[in-house]
């Protein structure tokens, strides 16, 4: 009778804890396949939330913010809030800082994953992954139009989407022993790769070559042989990209043009706006070195200084660009000066220490240093859909690794 009893009494318990994993185990399988949605990746993530704290998340955060990564964002969040002191808000207009504040949905995504939820959380993100891939192709290459309109993601978010999808195809078949494996992620790789060199952006394609080149080098850095076939390959195809598409290289030959009309004073182009709001944005820094002009005065930033340097000549620059400065350290630098610049770099630091400590320093560095190169051009860490992405991988990967070991030559390239 009292086996009984006690059985009786522990039913209610398991039956909440078996709540709680389904809930989970959904909460990271929608937010696989919403992330790419602003409005709906909003929704998925606060239901990420909710079960996290549901399921006794709060309690476990100490274990979680161990992580470098989390501590690295908790960081870059904290410099931010604090940077509003100083900062004219709420009367700066429309600003986009905020948007910094949603990396910390790693810190509940990590914390819910373990082993027995895993497959749910890849499970979401291949067919997030592969509904956007296969949707932006019909819009560019059957409808002609750049990027995905019903999920609101512009031609450079999409080239972004497909150079991570690239990388991670020639990592997966750089570590893998399996013959069939490397073949298929090598062919997924190269066309992903052509799909990008067809698309619209040059800077995300000019991170995602560069990181592909640097990928190579560590996977194949103690076998030269296969290093340099792998990059003579690789090195082959961009050309022939390139040459095949002249889209492509009336783009890149645009910029030289570009670059002299905006010395004659023509700034609506690409690259003569980018010109303008880099030139701006340094002088900006050069003048509040230390904090900059306050989070999210970008704008206002751009506008007290365009009006006096070199007597007024990027004035012209359209004003929706005004709102960011189409660079990562720029944008910092402008927000908080040394103290943003020094915030974006230990994020990326932590991000590549928290892939290093489990084995995964190649996949660390993969990805830092596509972050890095694609914020040259561009915010990407404002780019909703891009982050949570890449924050997504970082977190399977993490605990992919923890709970089934090491890779081979992960290993090697740590000795």
């Amino acid at each position: 009778m009292l086996e009984n009893l006690i059985t009786h009494s522990s039913n209610p318990v398991k039956r909440i804890n078996d709540w709680r994993d389904l809930s989970a185990k959904a909460a990271l399988f929608i937010f696989g396949i919403v992330l790419w949605h602003k409005g709906a990746g909003i929704a998925a993530g606060s239901f990420l939330i909710l079960v996290w704290i549901l399921c006794g998340g709060l309690h476990q955060i100490k274990s979680v913010i161990k992580e470098p990564l989390a501590v690295a964002i908790l960081s870059l969040c904290g410099v931010l809030l604090l940077g509003i002191l100083w900062s004219d808000w709420p009367n700066s207009g429309r600003f986009r800082w905020d948007k910094y504040l949603a990396l910390m949905i790693f810190i509940p995504y990590l914390s819910l994953l373990n082993k027995d939820r895993l497959f749910w959380a890849v499970g979401g993100v291949v067919i997030g992954y592969l509904g956007v891939l296969l949707t932006g192709l019909y819009y560019q290459f059957f409808l002609g139009v750049p990027g995905i309109p019903p999920l609101k993601m512009l031609y450079l978010h999409f080239s972004l989407g497909i150079g991570v999808g690239s990388l991670l195809a020639f990592y997966w078949a750089g570590i893998s022993e399996n013959r069939m494996v490397i073949i298929l992620m090598s062919v997924f790789a190269y066309f992903l790769l052509f799909i990008q060199f067809n698309l619209t952006g040059r800077g995300p394609l000019l991170a995602t070559c560069t990181t592909v080149i640097l990928l190579l080098f560590l996977l194949y850095r103690h076998q030269p042989k296969k290093l340099l076939i792998n990059l003579a390959v690789v090195i082959a195809l961009m050309g022939a990209f390139v040459y095949h598409n002249s889209a492509l290289q009336d783009r890149f030959s645009r910029i030289e043009t570009e670059l002299v009309q905006s010395e004659q004073g023509v700034n609506n182009t690409s690259t003569g706006e980018r010109r303008a709001l880099y030139e701006i944005g340094l002088n900006a820094i050069s003048q509040r070195p230390w904090f900059g002009y306050g989070t999210g005065m970008a704008q206002n930033a751009f506008g007290e200084i365009a009006e006096s340097y070199e007597g007024g000549r990027f004035k012209s620059v359209e004003t929706m660009h005004n709102l960011h400065f189409h660079n990562d350290l720029i944008e910092m630098g402008v927000y908080l000066g040394l103290l943003g610049i020094l915030a974006h770099l230990f994020l990326l630091w932590g991000w590549f220490q928290s892939l290093r400590v489990h084995g995964l320093a190649i996949l660390g560095a993969t990805l830092v240093c596509f972050i890095f190169m694609a914020g040259l051009t561009d915010v990407i860490l404002i780019y909703g859909q891009i982050p949570s992405l890449l924050l997504v991988i970082t977190a399977i990967a993490i605990i992919w690794q923890r709970e089934y070991g090491n890779l081979t030559r992960e290993t090697e390239w740590l000795r």
